[in-house]
């Protein structure tokens, strides 16, 4: 259609040039009637034919310009030349007004393709997916695979789960960018993924369109207040939710650089880097496998800002950045800790492969520059520490050897990396794990079986257990001796989750620093939202994932 439009509008113009060629000339007496003929039969073609391509206007102007000249196509009048010539001049004054609004149309949809074709090199270069993959939860099939197809052919990487159980193991093993989900879907609905989404703190800033087959504001506003991005409403036009998914890409992406990432070297910052660190070992202790950290800093950098100036070691920065980026993986997290020195976490890298690829990037900066302006290149060296983390290991601790490797290296010469291995790190770990205090967990349940099973599925966490089977007996406990969790069942005999909640609360006797979590078989929204009035610290419904259950206490107890 687009393609035939230019093609229309190329030739209305000249339609029109011969138009005015006809209308402005004098015609002799004898060629009048003929000339008359020829202005009806573009006038009729393009009466007939621009409507046929959008261009309503220009069909409306040629419909006037018919009905001016439809007298040649009276029998009475052909033939008769003297009536013609009258009719002839008559009919030229008229036509010139529609002419000129046929002329002035034909500029106007000559510039609104213009300004199309305009958009549509923006939007191919503007939209060009960055290899960002989604996740499409529908229990609607064809749609679903439809979906995916369409965003596949969109350069996209795409993912799909036919329900929620599927979706939250996806979610767990990959990363995305974004997710579309549907509200309406059986056996679970699209609602009980927003706990997953929302309170994962590896999740929670994940954005979330959800599509629904319902037009219900109540509905909209539910999904907002959970924390959903976008509510677009079934049937739908595909184009618009792509503008949708692409909008909302671009803002994280444009927040994303704001927040967390360097303005100077665009690599992420400290911020994002204290975030991260404490997800990736959050994965670790889901999915156990090594991790390393490398602390870099460039050598004898002071004396490059105090010879060249500070816009040369901005561009050495720059440099550096670049070059480390270029030879890391996608999985590796590059950020710049502050002044000339990088922290590089390596998920799933021992500390002996961590070290091979800091030297490789160290091999290429000592033989090309980092750096030129105006003519002159600037080579650097830097020196590296790396550890790998060893369990009971807190992130502080694991900075501080890492940059304490970095400084051996300094003091060995510089221009090196330097490997701080298992020994003063493991002990360092074993002696954080003997001086801690355990933490201890209630489980409120009247259900034995769950009791029981909760404490087999989180016995390897370093804590302790104790157990109550109503309400009122957990107060006691919570009364007589420090507890830094309790697992809270929302119905039981006595007293149950949320009077407790209620009676802490009323009577301010919550012991200091305890924790609360929710288990309850429902999951409407009004238990939600009464637990977390009376002060509940997380609210997890019946069934549950031990997965997501060990994360979440994991999470409350401040546990690596």
């Amino acid at each position: 259609m687009k393609e035939g439009k230019r093609k229309y509008v190329s030739e209305l113009a000249k339609q029109l040039a011969q138009l005015r060629e006809w209308l402005s000339s004098e015609a002799k007496p004898d060629d009048r009637q003929e000339t008359a003929k020829s202005i009806y039969r573009v006038a009729h073609t393009l009466k007939g034919s621009a409507p046929m391509f959008g261009f309503v206007r220009v069909g409306a102007a040629a419909q006037k310009l018919v009905e001016v000249w439809e007298w040649t196509q009276s029998e009475e009048n052909k033939g008769q030349a003297s009536e013609a010539i009258g009719s002839y001049s008559h009919c030229v004054e008229k036509s010139a007004p529609i002419l000129l609004e046929l002329e002035l149309e034909l500029d106007i949809y000559g510039r609104e393709l213009e300004l199309d074709e305009q958009q549509e090199r923006m939007h191919r270069s503007l939209m060009q997916p960055g290899g960002e993959r989604l996740l499409v939860i529908d229990d609607d099939e064809v749609l679903r695979s439809y979906l995916v197809r369409r965003l596949r052919l969109d350069g996209y990487e795409v993912d799909e789960a036919a329900d929620v159980a599927t979706a939250e193991k996806l979610l767990r093993e990959k990363s995305y960018q974004l997710v579309t989900l549907d509200l309406m879907m059986h056996p679970v609905s699209g609602y009980e993924l927003f706990e997953c989404l929302k309170e994962d703190p590896t999740l929670k800033w994940l954005p979330l369109i959800v599509l629904s087959g319902r037009e219900d504001v109540n509905d909209k506003v539910r999904c907002f207040y959970l924390g959903a991005d976008d509510y677009v409403t079934k049937p739908f036009q595909y184009e618009e939710l792509a503008a949708r998914i692409y909008s909302l890409l671009k803002r994280t992406k444009t927040f994303e650089q704001m927040a967390f990432r360097d303005p100077l070297t665009g690599v992420y910052n400290r911020r994002f880097f204290d975030h991260q660190i404490q997800v990736e070992l959050q994965r670790i202790g889901r999915y156990p496998g090594p991790i390393s950290l490398a602390f870099i800093d460039i050598d004898r950098f002071k004396s490059i800002n105090d010879t060249y100036g500070h816009h040369v070691g901005d561009l050495v920065l720059q440099g550096l950045a670049h070059l480390l980026q270029d030879n890391l993986r996608s999985t590796d997290v590059l950020a710049r800790f502050g002044g000339e020195e990088f922290v590089i976490v390596f998920p799933n890298t021992s500390g002996p492969d961590a070290k091979k690829t800091i030297e490789h990037i160290l091999k290429l900066a000592q033989v090309e520059p980092v750096a030129q302006n105006e003519g002159q290149a600037y080579r650097i060296t830097f020196s590296a520490g790396i550890s790998e983390w060893v369990s009971g290991m807190d992130v502080q601790s694991w900075i501080e050897i890492s940059d304490s490797a970095m400084y051996a290296a300094k003091e060995g010469g510089r221009n090196r990396v330097v490997l701080r291995m298992d020994g003063e790190a493991a002990a360092n770990a074993t002696q954080l794990a003997q001086t801690s205090v355990r933490k201890r967990v209630l489980i409120a349940d009247d259900d034995k079986i769950l009791r029981s099973i909760l404490i087999a599925k989180l016995k390897h966490l370093p804590v302790d257990f104790q157990e109550a089977v109503d309400g009122e007996e957990a107060y006691q406990i919570m009364m007589e001796q420090p507890v830094h969790l309790c697992i809270l069942d929302g119905v039981m005999p006595r007293l149950d989750g949320y009077a407790l909640l209620k009676r802490l609360q009323e009577k301010d006797e919550r012991p200091y620093g305890m924790k609360i979590m929710i288990l309850s078989g429902r999951g409407r929204e009004e238990d939600v939202s009464r637990g977390l009035q009376y002060g509940a610290d997380g609210y997890m419904h019946k069934p549950f994932s031990m997965v997501e259950l060990e994360l979440r206490v994991k999470e409350l107890l401040e546990l690596p």
